[in-house]
């Protein structure tokens, strides 16, 4: 039926993210329902603020019902049959939730905040996102060049390996551990960054709306439509994640919504670009590490807290400012970001 606005694809984008967010509104209160039956809760951490506390047993994994929406729109609203592009973010996407449902179900289990080892959940980021760049080279056609708007365009596959498998399997080192680094950090940038009612859903939310604009203006519809889709999920799950949240997303949702961020950034070929429109992720995951190198020095910190929105929280900021003002920083990063890329593109043509 969808298929009848295939004429109309900016129509379309703009169903992606209204159906998306129907369908997480719809589901979710159900979820939650299930979840408090079976005692499905968040572990807070002990070291946390103690206005945290009170979170303690809300019902978490709600990232399942938003990627449940996501892929029914997505698989429903392909114009034809699934694209190999919407197939692999789709699949890498799915993968990392997957990921975060172990991490999650281990935490409730255990009933502990740490579920999977720091080891086994980068042996697996590692993992998905290594295929998704290989098959993304292989199947896509994506070069692997990295740009860097108004300055140049790095070539990072002169040191490439073809393994004689089929047709060849083009492994270009240099964009490969590039994009893994990428990908890998959005990820838990991404996760860092779910520490706060309605933080990560919100500023998600900003920056794959800028997403699906940037695949719209490059004429790829599909990831567009997976970028709006994804903000749409974001948008009903906050109906229920707004402070006091009803429900979290967990792992199962940060994770899988950080790759997701990776993944199209490589099939837009936006590498550098989203580093800018991700950027209050990027920040979220500096202050952790600057703070644990800084502390290992010298057995101080320089913030109070880490992450960042927890120094915030430290310094006296309610949680709602502190969320607030980060969606407005995610939207000014992500904003800068948008016409750095669209002023290169003009500039191009």
């Amino acid at each position: 039926m969808l298929s009848l606005f295939s004429a109309y694809p900016t129509f379309m984008v703009f169903l992606a993210v209204v159906l998306s967010m129907v369908i997480t509104m719809v589901l979710m209160p159900a979820w939650i329902r299930f979840l408090k039956r079976a005692q499905i809760g968040q572990q807070v951490r002990a070291d946390g603020p103690q206005s945290h506390l009170v979170k303690q047993g809300t019902p978490t994994m709600g990232g399942v019902i938003m990627l449940v929406a996501v892929i029914v729109f997505t698989l429903v609203a392909s114009v034809n049959a699934p694209t190999a592009e919407l197939w692999l973010l789709l699949g890498a996407t799915l993968a990392t939730g997957l990921l975060g449902l172990i991490d999650d179900a281990s935490k409730v289990a255990h009933e502990r905040s740490l579920g999977l080892t720091p080891k086994a959940k980068l042996v697996g980021q590692f993992l998905i996102a290594g295929v998704f760049v290989l098959a993304a080279v292989n199947l896509l056609d994506v070069a692997p060049t990295v740009e860097i708007p108004f300055v140049c365009v790095i070539d990072l596959g002169v040191l490439t390996t073809v393994v004689p498998v089929g047709d060849g399997i083009e492994i270009p080192w240099l964009y490969l551990i590039y994009c893994l680094i990428l990908l890998v950090g959005l990820c838990n940038a991404v996760n860092l960054t779910d520490g706060l009612d309605g933080l990560a859903a919100g500023t998600v939310m900003v920056v794959m709306l800028v997403m699906a604009a940037i695949a719209f203006s490059h004429g790829s519809l599909e990831p567009a439509l997976f970028a709006g889709a994804l903000a749409g999920a974001c948008i009903g799950f906050l109906w229920f994640n707004s402070f006091p949240a009803d429900i979290f997303m967990g792992d199962t949702g940060s994770l899988a919504l950080g790759m997701a961020l990776g993944c199209l950034a490589v099939v837009a070929k936006v590498e550098f670009i989203v580093i800018i429109i991700g950027g209050l992720f990027v920040a979220e995951a500096l202050s952790v590490m600057i703070q644990v190198f800084y502390y290992k020095k010298t057995k101080k910190r320089i913030f109070l807290m880490a992450p960042l929105h927890h120094h915030f929280e430290k310094k006296g900021w309610s949680e709602t400012k502190v969320v607030v003002r980060f969606w407005i920083v995610s939207g000014m990063l992500a904003a800068c970001g948008f016409v750095l890329q669209f002023a290169s593109s003009l500039a191009v043509a």
